[in-house]
This record gives C-alpha cells, sequence and structure tokens, in this order.
C-alpha cells in the first residue's frame, strides 16, 4: 500500500518485499498521516469521454464488449428471481421470505466461484473460464425454470450463485488489462453499468414474459437461457488478452524445468505474502459497496408498493428511470476518476448520495422518481471506480481472484441486507390502506441504513490506498521479479543478484 509524498504509486523495490508486509506502529503511523494530502486531486489531463473511448482498438472494443454482455446477463440472471417473488412464492406454496433464501443462497455462494474461477482465470488465462461460466449460466437457468418443487428451486440458486461469483473479475481483467491507460476510467464506468443495464432489462422482460402465458414465471428463466450462447460464441472469437499473453510467455520461459502450475503457484504464494493486508482492506471497502447497492435497490420495490402504494406501471417505470440514472452516473464518474483519483471520486459522490437519501426515501409521489435517478447515479457513480480501482490495488498474478473474491466476500457480509431492512421495518408499522395490512415505514430504515452505510464507505475509503495508473503487463510486476529472483537464487546466487539489481 505504498505511495510516495505526492500520492502517486511508486514501485516497490524487489528485495524489500518482506518490509513492505511488515506491521509497525511507526509505519501505521507515517501511514495514515498521508492519508489526507494524498486525497489530494491530482488534476491529471483526461481526455474528453468520445476521445478517450477513440483511443480503444479494434481488440480492446471487442474485449469490453465481451465482457460488458457477460456482466450484464450475469445481472439479469440474478434479478429473475427478486423481480418473481411473489410468483415464485404462489406456486411454490411458500412465503415471499422463503423465496429470499433463494437471493441469498446466490450471494452466499458467490465466493466459491470467486475463488474457482479467478484462480482458474490466473492460471490458464481469461477465456475458457469465461466461456465455461456461460454455459452454467445456460444450464442453471434452464434448470431454474423447470423446477417443480422448493427444494429444487434452492439447489439450482446454490449452484448459480457459485457460476455468477466466478464471472466479475474475469470480466474486469477481460475489459480492463489491454486498455490504453487514459481510457480506463470510463471503460471502467461503463462496464459497471452492465449491473445496472442488467437490472433495467430484467423489469423490462419481467414485465413482457411474466405470467403473460399460460406457463406463469418460467418463461423469464427460459429467455435468461438464451443470449449466454451467443456471448459464448463471441467470445471463442476472440483470443486472450495482451497483458495475460505477456505474462504466459514469462511463465514459460522462465524456468525450462519449471511446469506452469507450479509456477503459478510461486508467483500467487509470493503476491499473497507481500499484499495480504491489501486483499483484506479491498474486501473492507467490498462490503461497503455491496451495502449501498443492495440497501439502496434491494428493498425499494416493496417500498413503492408497499408505502408509496404506486402500481406495478408505476414501479417499473420508477425503476427503469433510476437504472438510467445508475448508468449515467456510473460512466461519468468513471471518467472522472482519471481526472481527480479513485479515492477523491468515491468520497465525493458518496456524500452527494447521502444528502439525496431524504428525497429518495420520504417523497411519497411520482416526483420521488427523479429522486430514484438521481441517488442511482450517486451510488452507481460511485461504483463505476470500482473496476479498474480494483484492477490496480491487485497484485498482478492473482489479479482476477483478487477482484473477484474481494467483490463476492464483500456480497457475502452484506447478502442479508435485505433481510435486515424487512425486520428492523416491521417494527416502524404504518396505518394499512383500505382492503390492506402489513405497511411499514421502510423509508425510514433505508433512509437510516444507508446513511450508515455511506459513512462508513466513506471512512475506509479515505483510509485506503491508491494505484491511479499502475501498469498491468507482467514487465512492470514487481511480484514476478521477486519469483524469478528467487528462482535464480536457487539455481544461481549470483544470478540472483544480477536479477535484482535489473
Amino acid at each position: 500500500m505504498a505511495e510516495s509524498q505526492d500520492g502517486k504509486p511508486r514501485a516497490v523495490e524487489v528485495d524489500n518485499y518482506e518490509e513492505e508486509t511488515r506491521l509497525t506502529v511507526g509505519g501505521i503511523v507515517r501511514y495514515l498521516v498521508t492519508r489526507v494530502p494524498t486525497l489530494v486531486p491530482p488534476m491529471n489531463k483526461a481526455p474528453n469521454p468520445i476521445k478517450a473511448l477513440a483511443l480503444l482498438n479494434k481488440q480492446q472494443w471487442l474485449f469490453f464488449l465481451v465482457a460488458f454482455a457477460g456482466w450484464t446477463w450475469d445481472a439479469f440472471d440474478f434479478f429473475t428471481v427478486s423481480l418473481t417473488v411473489s410468483e415464485l412464492a404462489e406456486y411454490f406454496g411458500k412465503t415471499n421470505t422463503d423465496i429470499t433464501w433463494g437471493i441469498t443462497l446466490v450471494l452466499m455462494l458467490r465466493s466459491i466461484g470467486a475463488i474457482i474461477f479467478g484462480i482458474a482465470s490466473d492460471k490458464w488465462g481469461r477465456k475458457w473460464p469465461f466461456i465455461v461460466n456461460n454455459i452454467l449460466f445456460i444450464a442453471l437457468e434452464l434448470g431454474t425454470g423447470f423446477c417443480q418443487t422448493y427444494k429444487q428451486f434452492l439447489a439450482c440458486r446454490a449452484l448459480f450463485g457459485i457460476a455468477m461469483g466466478g464471472l466479475y473479475g474475469n470480466a474486469a481483467a477481460t475489459a480492463l488489462e489491454d486498455c490504453p491507460e487514459a481510457a480506463r476510467g470510463i471503460v471502467s464506468g461503463m462496464l459497471q453499468q452492465g449491473y445496472a443495464f442488467g437490472y433495467l432489462l430484467a423489469t423490462a422482460f419481467a414485465r413482457g414474459l411474466v405470467d403473460t402465458t399460460p406457463h406463469g414465471w418460467r418463461p423469464l428463466f427460459w429467455f435468461g437461457a438464451c443470449p449466454p450462447v451467443l456471448i459464448i460464441l463471441f467470445r471463442l472469437c476472440l483470443p486472450e488478452t495482451e497483458a495475460f499473453k505477456s505474462r504466459k510467455a514469462l511463465r514459460d520461459t522462465s524456468d525450462a524445468h519449471t511446469d506452469v502450475a507450479t509456477t503459478f503457484v510461486s508467483e500467487g504464494k509470493v503476491a499473497l505474502k507481500r499484499h495480504w493486508m491489501m486483499l483484506v482492506y479491498m474486501v473492507l471497502l467490498m462490503t461497503g459497496f455491496n451495502f449501498m447497492s443492495h440497501g439502496s435497490q434491494d428493498l425499494y420495490p416493496t417500498l413503492l408498493k408497499n408505502q408509496f402504494n404506486f402500481s406495478a406501471d408505476a414501479i417499473t417505470v420508477t425503476q427503469v428511470i433510476a437504472n438510467l440514472g445508475a448508468m449515467a452516473g456510473g460512466t461519468l464518474c468513471g471518467w472522472a476518476s482519471q481526472i481527480f483519483g479513485r479515492r477523491f471520486s468515491i468520497i465525493v459522490i458518496s456524500i452527494v448520495g447521502g444528502a439525496l437519501l431524504y428525497p429518495y426515501t420520504y417523497v411519497t409521489s411520482h416526483k420521488v422518481m427523479a429522486a430514484a435517478f438521481f441517488e442511482q447515479f450517486c451510488v452507481q457513480g460511485a461504483w463505476g471506480v470500482i473496476p479498474i480501482h480494483l484492477m490496480e490495488l491487485s497484485p498482478g498474478p492473482v489479479r482476477t481472484f483478487a477482484v473477484g473474491t474481494a467483490y463476492q466476500l464483500g456480497n457475502l457480509v452484506s447478502s442479508a441486507s435485505s433481510t435486515i431492512q424487512s425486520t428492523i421495518g416491521e417494527r416502524f408499522p404504518l396505518p394499512p390502506a383500505e382492503d390492506e395490512t402489513g405497511r411499514f415505514d421502510y423509508g425510514k430504515v433505508i433512509c437510516i441504513f444507508m446513511g450508515c452505510v455511506f459513512g462508513y464507505t466513506i471512512l475506509v475509503t479515505l483510509l485506503g490506498p491508491e494505484k491511479l495508473g499502475q501498469q498491468f503487463d507482467a514487465e512492470h510486476d514487481d511480484d514476478l521479479a521477486v519469483v524469478a529472483a528467487r528462482r535464480a537464487e536457487e539455481s544461481d546466487p549470483e544470478k540472483a543478484l544480477a536479477v535484482q539489481h535489473n
């Protein structure tokens, strides 16, 4: 987590990696003292968004598009259950709370998928783990659509959680590893908004497919299994990223007597030993961010229906408007982080989001749609910085594993956010409307809950590091230099000394 006096990243000396990971009182104090000075925006010169996107060549655009498509459909598949809770509960003869366990299982088991597919992506490449992920999406969405019992439903969603957890880190690496440095911010913001776009598509298709045929809720899941076929064909036509190919070439030539698996394990051990504090920090950061998204979104349709008495059409329109705000915010703030820095951008937009909580949760008329637009602009604006921020913070040899696992462990911690809000909301009953019971003041709960979440996220971001402009290729990776030095030392001490000096 080393930074220079001006807040810009500096290279870590190859032979000082043990010192860099040693915790001392003096080191901690020196680090904390730099947190506010390094927050000053670097005011980097960045091209306008259109010129920034023009920096991408054809292959880089294709990498972004396939990653965006995969992340979008990951989100679509997740929200198929969120948008059909009532229909699923009625079919299986369960309560809405029983069905939400399907959502909770997905969030809880994502971490397993992130670990499995993250390690696979860092070892064997981004391409084939991505394809396997999407094959599983097809099988498990179809499986959910054909479920006949509640236990079958839970089993499918549990397996789906593992598959879903493996995609985020891979998508981030595919889209951003080869991306020109000046375009990283805006590409990061656009990539992250695949989540909002998937939510928007799920909302629209749910209105068109659920309960409009004799098959009830099933057509939404059957449809969800179709686009991954096209995404798989798209990825099959593309090679590995240049950044991964440079790492693979270095592994292949580093030692003729060492297999790739052994080399990968050696790299991983060095990366984890040197950067374990960074990995813990990334999980803490992603805990706040996942609470931010789930806390502001998951129970909001219930608030609109239960507390504000919105019709189904009004709820759909509000959700669509909110997600349009999310896509705009993520793209703009991701681009702005290239100029103002990652931490500064996250903190400022989180402060604005906190200020908008009152209208977001207390305006009971249709004017709340404007508040929903700008609140999600802020929430997903902060999120737009995250893909590239995590990529820059992550150790190179285990980058996909680190990004995906940090994200999904944060999801695991925040998986009960809607249950927490719902349970607390029941302590604030409202007078029932005509022919209605069980109304609760969810607005108050979401407002207070999100205020705490924004405060936590601002504090963790303030205390954290930043590596704006970090290079992703093997040539600039200190961990690989340490591995090479150790291997050279084992075979030839004089050669090791030369490697370290180089």
